[in-house]
């Protein structure tokens, strides 16, 4: 700040010429700077396919598992004991493990959480693909 002590009083106004002159500096630093920041980003845009993709099979027919209140499992409407499910489900996989087929879980409200666990543990090491839950 300058202070006169002229006729006119004081003068209090701040220079600003050394803080337009930093401000300048800047400017340019950014303007050179922003283009060297730039650099080019690879986006692999689908190609046109002149072949058209081969026709889907069509999906074999679902399996139903339910599991009722009293936690028995039943394998399309055939009880079965959760020890064979494993063997029942690779059998389903490697018939063809491309097209497999969907399983579906009907697990009951009341039924225990550990057997709907071993269900679906068995469903993953049999390397099932398609699993769903319904609710009937």
């Amino acid at each position: 700040m300058a202070f006169s002590s002229g006729s006119q009083g004081p003068m209090a106004d701040i220079n600003v010429t050394p803080l337009v002159d930093v401000m300048l500096v800047l400017l340019i630093i950014f303007i050179v700077t922003a283009p060297i920041m730039t650099y080019p980003i690879d986006v692999a845009l689908p190609q046109r396919v002149i072949n058209p993709p081969p026709v889907t099979r069509e999906p074999p027919p679902p399996i139903e598992l339910r599991i009722d209140a009293s936690n028995q499992v039943f394998w399309n409407n055939s009880p079965v004991s959760v020890t064979s499910l494993l063997q029942m489900m690779e059998t389903e996989v490697q018939r063809d493990p491309t097209n497999q087929p969907e399983l579906r879980i009907d697990a009951s409200n009341d039924s225990e959480y550990e057997v709907t666990a071993r269900v679906l543990a068995a469903a993953k090491n049999a390397d099932m693909k398609k699993i769903n839950f319904v609710q009937q």
